[in-house]
């Protein structure tokens, strides 16, 4: 029988985007390589923006997805943790994922041990405090009045908007990529560089975010991983008590674009 000692962490999925036109494929993938993996962890985090856009009505949930919902309840039914960390995407995860999939919801940044090690774990959006746009957009996603607001919306309306903002966004011009800004420009490496400098110990630091599958020295003590995407390059992270590396799955759909 095969141990479960394996810690998977994966991020910007973004099933369901409308600027591409692979979503079927790319979610059939998604829950192969979860059932993959199912066989071997001990924990699963799905690091934000697994879906590119989530809302949870009190009584309508979206659309889709039924595939991955299953698996992931599936995958937690076993005892297996799955965490679900919101991102920038899919923030507005109320009760209904929690209740019907299993997972265990964070909105916050997560410091936990693993095996041993320290780990610091967050979507990897908004750690920059100076970015005042930025800050004020999430600020008003975590709204509850403004999420009430726009619960008021009827679906049909309140989706059709997203999915044209989604449009717009950077996803639809990051098909090929995202490029390494050298390490002054890189919000995740500073956040995690000034938090050693005041003192804090943390063996890894792991985020989603930037569409960027990165290994980064920070010290001889600190790495930190950007994980990537699953538009182009299908990457994830493994942590088997020993070592924490990235990988990525080869057989993989054509890129698509509407």
């Amino acid at each position: 029988m095969t141990s479960r000692n394996k810690i998977y962490f994966v991020s910007d999925v973004h099933l369901g985007a409308p600027a591409l036109k692979n979503n079927r494929e790319r979610e059939k993938l998604f829950v192969s390589w979860l059932e993959e993996i199912s066989r071997d962890a001990e924990m699963i985090f799905l690091m934000g923006d697994i879906f590119d856009f989530w809302f949870e009505y009190k009584r309508v949930a979206p659309r889709g997805f039924v595939r991955v919902l299953g698996k992931i309840a599936e995958i937690t039914d076993k005892g297996i943790p799955v965490h679900f960390f919101t991102g920038n995407h899919d923030v507005w995860v109320f009760d209904y994922l929690p209740s019907e999939t299993g997972v265990i919801v964070h909105r916050e940044p997560f410091e936990t041990e693993i095996k041993g090690k320290r780990f610091f774990l967050a979507h990897g959006d908004g750690l920059n405090p100076s970015d005042k746009g930025y800050m004020f957009i999430k600020s008003l996603f975590h709204n509850r009045t403004a999420q009430w607001l726009f619960s008021r919306l009827h679906p049909n309306f309140a989706f059709g908007l997203a999915h044209r903002w989604s449009k717009h966004s950077r996803l639809s011009n990051g098909i090929e990529g995202a490029k390494f800004m050298g390490e002054e420009k890189e919000e995740q490496i500073s956040f995690a560089r000034k938090m050693i400098n005041e003192g804090k110990h943390v063996d890894y630091f792991v985020f989603g975010h930037r569409h960027l599958a990165l290994e980064y020295n920070l010290n001889e003590e600190s790495k930190l991983f950007l994980l990537g995407e699953w538009i182009r390059e299908y990457s994830y992270g493994v942590y088997d008590g020993t070592d924490f590396r990235l990988e990525k799955i080869h057989n993989t759909p054509p890129t698509g674009k509407n």
